[in-house]
């Protein structure tokens, strides 16, 4: 075994590493949009007034200082998980009713805190508001955030 590696033998590992790997990127892709429209989004959940809330949250731009799941700036809190943080899960009702409050009560004008702007949001908007967090709650977001707080 000393002549080595041929020409011919090496442009065959390379050609069938090349095409090993593009098969196994693709394969992941193709798995990863599977798991999203599939297991990860509750699209059967996602209402008008969940929209209405999405559209809520674009059009204050939330997400300039809360992050969701993740995405967004860190100024703020994390909003993915509010709704189990506000305990909506034992108590819808209460739930909506403080995530309301808080909202309305912003800015609390205490000094040395980051403040909330106040929002001028009519009880419609609060309430799609509220149903988009908690739909993005109930996103199985694998562990995500690692700390319940974001």
């Amino acid at each position: 075994m000393t002549e080595g590696l041929t020409k011919a033998a090496a442009r065959n590992i390379f050609y069938g590493g090349s095409l090993f790997f593009f098969l196994i990127l693709a394969a992941l892709t193709a798995h990863s949009h599977w798991y999203i429209v599939n297991v990860s989004t509750d699209s059967a959940g996602l209402t008008d007034s969940v929209k209405l809330g999405k559209e809520v949250w674009e059009e204050h731009n939330c997400i300039n200082c809360h992050s969701i799941l993740g995405e967004g700036a860190y100024f703020a809190p994390e909003v993915g998980n509010v709704w189990t943080r506000f305990g909506g899960r034992q108590n819808p009702e209460g739930a909506r009713a403080a995530l309301a409050a808080w909202m309305r009560a912003m800015p609390t004008g205490v000094p040395g805190r980051r403040q909330m702007p106040y929002f001028e949001i009519n009880d419609e908007e609060m309430d799609a508001l509220i149903d988009f967090f908690q739909w993005t709650d109930s996103i199985d977001t694998q562990g995500w955030p690692p700390h319940p707080s974001g």
